[in-house]
C-alpha cells in the first residue's frame, strides 16, 4: 500500500509538475503586450495566412496580404525571419501584424496602433497648408507635418501625391491624428546603420545613388544610409559647380573615405574610384618637352597651369618676366589664357610639377635643332655633296613631303 501510494504520490506530484510547467509556459506567452514587436520565422504560408514560429513564445499568424507588394507576390518565403508586432490573443492564438494597412479598420484599431506605436499604412492625399493630407486604413483623415514627412526640401512634393506608404501616429484624438513619416524612416537607417557597421570598411568601393546636390558637394544613398560626398573629392579636377558633374538619381561608384558611427557621419570618394592622372605624368610629361596649357590661377608667387584634368603645373614668378622683374603675374598672363610651357621638373609622389613659359616655340626649337644636326652633319660630308645649305634645303623638302 504504501508503495502504491507513494507511486500514486510520484505520479499526482509529476501530473502537477507538468501542469506548473504547462501554465507557467502559458503565462510567459501572455506577456506579449500589444505593440511589442518580435522577431519570428515563417513556418508556413496558407492561402490566407502566414504561420510565425517566435521560439520560447510560442506561435502566431498574420494577414498574408500584409506582405504581398502591388502585383499581388508574396515579398517573403518560408523560413524568412521577420518583424511583426503583436496585436492579440483569442484562445491562446497569437495575432500579428507587420502595420495597419488599408481596410476596414475602424478607430478603435487606429487608437491601439497609435498606443502601440504600431506602424499604419496611408495613402497621402494632397497637400495641405503645413504639411500632407493622408488617409489611414482607408477612409480616415490625418495629417503629416512637412518636418515629419522625410522629404528634402529639393524634392518635389507634388511627385509624393497618390503614394501609399508607412507611417507612425504621433498624436491621436477625436478631431485629429498626426502622423510621422520621419520616424519610420530614422528606424530603418539605425537598423541599415547597425548592419553596415558590420561591412563598410574605409577603402572599400560601393555603389550608391545622388540624392542631394549642395554647393559643398552631395549627398549618397547606399542603399538606407546616406553620406556626404564633399566637392573636393568629385574629381582629380578642379569642381567648380557640382550640378555641373553631378545630378540627382545618378548612379555612382565610390570610394569610403572615412567613417564615424558615433557622430553619424560617413564620407566618400568620387575621384579615388577613376583613374589617377599623376600616374601616368613621368610618362606624359617628360622633362624638356612642350605642351599647352590654360592659365588656372594666379598666385602672388607664380601661375598654376592646366595640362590635363587634375594635372597641374607649377610657373614661378621669376619665370615670368622674360629676364625682368615683376610684382605680380597679373601683369604677364591671366586665367583662362592658353599658354606654351616647358616642363622643367616632375615630382610624381608629391604630385608637383615646375613649368616655365616657352621662350620660344615648339616649332622653333625644332628648327633650331635640325639645324644645329645638319651643321653637325655638314662637317662629316665631303664638299662634293653640297654644301650646308642644299643640304638643309633638301632635308625640309623631304620633311614637308612627308608631312
Amino acid at each position: 500500500m504504501d508503495n502504491v501510494n507513494h507511486t500514486g504520490d510520484a505520479t499526482s506530484g509529476n501530473e502537477e509538475n507538468f501542469a506548473s510547467m504547462l501554465e507557467k509556459s502559458l503565462t510567459k506567452r501572455s506577456r506579449l503586450e500589444p505593440g511589442q514587436k518580435v522577431e519570428a520565422v515563417i513556418v508556413k504560408i496558407s492561402p490566407e495566412w502566414i504561420f510565425l514560429d517566435l521560439g520560447g513564445k510560442g506561435e502566431g499568424y498574420l494577414d498574408k496580404k500584409e506582405l504581398m507588394d502591388a502585383a499581388g507576390e508574396l515579398a517573403v518565403k518560408e523560413g524568412d525571419t521577420i518583424q511583426a508586432y503583436f496585436l492579440s490573443s483569442d484562445n491562446n492564438e497569437l495575432h500579428f501584424t507587420t502595420k495597419i494597412v488599408s481596410g476596414p479598420a475602424g478607430r478603435q484599431q487606429i487608437e491601439d496602433a497609435w498606443r502601440s506605436e504600431i506602424p499604419v499604412e496611408g495613402t497621402i492625399v494632397k497637400e495641405v497648408k503645413g504639411g500632407l493630407e493622408v488617409k489611414i486604413a482607408g477612409s480616415i483623415r490625418a495629417f503629416c507635418p512637412f518636418s515629419q514627412t522625410g522629404i528634402r526640401r529639393e524634392q518635389n512634393t507634388s511627385a509624393q501625391i497618390g503614394q501609399s506608404t508607412t507611417f507612425k501616429i504621433t498624436e491621436y484624438n477625436e478631431k485629429n491624428i498626426v502622423l510621422s513619416r520621419k520616424a519610420i524612416l530614422e528606424e530603418e537607417r539605425e537598423k541599415k546603420k547597425q548592419e553596415l557597421k558590420l561591412i563598410l570598411k574605409e577603402g572599400m568601393k560601393i555603389k550608391g545613388t545622388i540624392t542631394s546636390i549642395q554647393k559643398f558637394g552631395a549627398f549618397v544613398d547606399i542603399g538606407g544610409l546616406e553620406g556626404l560626398l564633399p566637392i573636393s573629392e568629385i574629381s582629380w579636377g578642379k569642381t567648380d559647380k557640382v550640378g555641373d558633374v553631378l545630378s540627382v538619381n545618378q548612379e555612382v561608384e565610390v570610394i569610403i573615405k572615412g567613417t564615424d558611427w558615433e557622430k553619424d557621419r560617413i564620407s566618400f570618394s568620387l575621384k579615388d574610384a577613376l583613374p589617377n592622372p599623376w600616374n601616368r605624368v613621368a610618362d606624359a610629361y617628360p622633362v624638356g618637352s612642350y605642351h599647352t596649357g590654360t592659365v588656372a590661377r594666379l598666385m602672388p608667387f607664380g601661375v598654376f597651369v592646366t595640362l590635363e584634368k587634375g594635372v597641374d603645373g607649377l610657373i614661378h614668378i621669376s619665370k615670368l618676366g622674360a629676364g625682368k622683374r615683376i610684382s605680380h603675374p597679373k601683369e604677364v598672363l591671366k586665367e583662362g589664357q592658353s599658354v606654351e610651357i616647358k616642363i622643367e621638373a616632375v615630382d610624381q609622389e608629391k604630385k608637383k610639377m615646375s613649368l616655365s613659359l616657352a621662350e620660344i616655340s615648339r616649332e622653333e626649337e625644332e628648327a633650331v635643332a635640325t639645324l644645329r644636326n645638319y651643321q653637325e652633319l655638314a662637317k662629316e660630308t665631303p664638299k662634293n655633296l653640297g654644301n650646308l645649305g642644299e643640304l638643309l634645303k633638301a632635308k625640309m623638302e623631304q620633311k614637308n613631303r612627308n608631312n
